[in-house]
């Protein structure tokens, strides 16, 4: 008999393992409590290596069909001073809500079933991709931001910093740009937590977003805490997946890569009948240096010398290092 797999969470993660464990002949069924699509506090930037996942899913093709931006080139801005870079190969902007819901509809044609709420049966297998469930004490956490915005938009990811926070531009469909951010409490909370206020605190990037317009209200998320669970044994049967295993700092750009990666990776232990803690174990090989070095990076972004260290540093290495 083929295995029976519950998914918790309907995103990235949760459709990437149910698209997976159904092409191996899996019963399949998705609990999603949201309401899809929507949007989402995402950079909505995709490495270039997701192409490569979505084809062995049978999935490269409806992605293009979505129109998603091109990205070729990566700007660094340290307070005013600049680092560019090309990309080894192109990146792609797609909005989590066009994402979501392609990925869910998807699951849906592969012949996954979706429900709204946990069912009663026992489910042999469970992978669990519900996000990022940790708590942090008020203080100085840290809270996310987006919006979209029209007017210039180009073939890049800018990343802005300023003390412990940036904010990422990047464009995605239909001509649409990207504005993501990351910032301390005590910053948010100095800027009455307004995120266009905050924006125009930092001279280049009210300079890059002085003749755009915002298209929607400020989504907001928080407390962000980076953090994973390589180190625990999961239960028998139980694979964790996207952020609900490991959420890396956003500014990395590889958070959705790696919701992917091991959304695969967990619907095909799932369904092949994988130990999970071998799957877990193959997960942290995969995922854990990314999450280390940009642990160091962020380290390193507090430090008055970062803008010369970026300088000095191999843009596509620095890229590279960051990729799972």
């Amino acid at each position: 008999m083929p295995e029976r797999i519950l998914v918790v969470g309907g995103g990235l993660a949760g459709t990437a393992a149910a698209i997976a464990a159904r092409r191996q002949g899996a019963e399949v069924t998705i609990v999603e409590k949201s309401r899809f699509p929507r949007h989402k506090v995402c950079g909505e930037f995709l490495s270039p290596r997701v192409v490569e996942i979505l084809d062995s899913l049978g999935m490269a093709a409806p992605f293009f069909t979505r129109e998603p931006a091109l990205m070729r080139r990566v700007i660094l801005n340290f307070a005013g001073r600049e680092k560019r870079f090309s990309l080894p190969s192109p990146a792609y902007g797609l909005s989590r809500f066009e994402l979501d819901e392609l990925m869910l509809s998807s699951a849906r044609t592969f012949g996954a079933t979706v429900l709204s709420e946990r069912p009663a049966d026992e489910f042999p297998r469970t992978i669990l991709a519900n996000g990022r469930t940790q708590s942090a004490p008020k203080g100085n956490r840290l809270f996310g931001f987006k919006a979209h915005f029209t007017g210039e938009a180009n073939d890049a990811v800018e990343l802005y910093f300023f003390g412990e926070g940036y904010v990422g531009v990047n464009p995605v469909e239909g001509g649409m740009t990207n504005v993501c951010g990351l910032a301390p409490e005590s910053v948010m909370r100095a800027h009455g937590f307004d995120s266009d206020s905050l924006i125009a605190s930092v001279p280049a990037l009210r300079e890059r977003l002085g003749s755009m317009r915002r298209q929607m209200d400020w989504l907001r998320v928080g407390p962000v805490i980076f953090a994973n669970r390589f180190a625990e044994t999961p239960p028998a049967g139980e694979y964790r997946a996207g952020d609900a295993l490991s959420f890396v700092d956003p500014f990395t750009g590889s958070g959705m890569l790696g919701a992917l990666l091991s959304g695969r990776a967990a619907g095909l232990a799932a369904a092949r009948g994988q130990a999970a803690d071998q799957y877990q174990s193959e997960m942290q090989r995969e995922l854990g240096r990314s999450f280390g070095i940009s642990r160091i990076i962020r380290w390193g972004l507090r430090k008055p010398w970062a803008p010369w260290a970026a300088q000095a540093l191999s843009g596509r290495l620095l890229f590279a290092a960051t990729r799972p």
